[in-house]
């Protein structure tokens, strides 16, 4: 069974699936991942207007959907109905799990900039632990208070971890106690991995899909590199590999 705290190799995690080859964030992005050799997917979760964790980036349902207006104000029926590309619909967490089973890494990362705990830390964490899932799981959010509320509802088996863009944000990290970051690549250099390894930090890092960063991240000794491409960011890493 696959577990963040173990690995020999940095894991692949497919970004939002294979994401590069199929629509975000959805069920055939993330089975094709699973197909191309990914340990596991990266995706984003928000609540329906009726409290259901569903899976999808932005808060508004345009960019990725043949909808219109912001997530949280349609029920998951209404939601379900909609075409998130290729005809495939948007997934609910539980979907999910279930479809890519216990064998496999999740990075769920909690999509909300409130600063109220407004139940979506709790959903996700009810949800992990009705498939048993905590220890292949870590949630992760740019917002340091969504951290917060994953951790205060969470098992301890559960990873949690702050996302970072840039290094001026990294005041949060000494706030919110995390068991791993993800910082953008291009913040990542061999004094960032000492000051990570120094707190004691996994590092997953995102979004790579150039196999000259990739090589560099490998080298500087990261833990997880998230992509949109796992076949072939695998390949251009892992090709001696069976």
């Amino acid at each position: 069974m696959s577990e963040w705290s173990l690995g020999q190799r940095p894991f692949l995690i497919g970004h939002r699936g294979a994401s590069a080859d199929a629509p975000e964030n959805t069920l055939a992005a993330f089975l094709l991942a699973q197909t191309q050799g990914a340990d596991g997917i990266e995706f984003d979760v928000q609540l329906s207007a009726d409290g259901w964790p569903v899976v999808i980036h932005d808060g508004k349902l345009d960019r990725t959907t043949n909808g219109h207006g912001a997530v949280q104000d349609l029920t998951l029926a209404e939601l379900q109905k909609l075409d998130a590309g290729q005809g495939q619909s948007i997934p609910t967490l539980d979907e999910v799990f279930e479809t890519l089973g216990p064998n496999f890494l999740y990075n769920v990362e909690l999509k909300t900039a409130v600063l109220r705990d407004n139940g979506l830390a709790a959903a996700v964490a009810d949800r992990i632990q009705a498939h048993n899932l905590a220890r292949q799981t870590v949630v992760s959010s740019f917002n340091p208070l969504a951290v917060r509320y994953a951790r205060r509802h969470l098992t301890q088996s559960t990873w949690v971890a702050h996302l970072s863009y840039k290094s001026a944000l990294q005041f949060k990290h000494a706030l919110i106690p995390v068991q791993a970051v993800h910082p953008h690549y291009k913040m990542v250099d061999a004094a960032y991995m000492a000051w990570a390894s120094k707190n004691g930090w996994r590092v997953n890092v995102w979004t790579v899909d150039d196999p000259a960063e990739a090589r560099r991240l490998l080298a500087l000794g990261v833990h997880g590199i998230i992509t949109n491409k796992p076949k072939f960011i695998r390949e251009a890493l892992f090709q001696h590999e069976n």
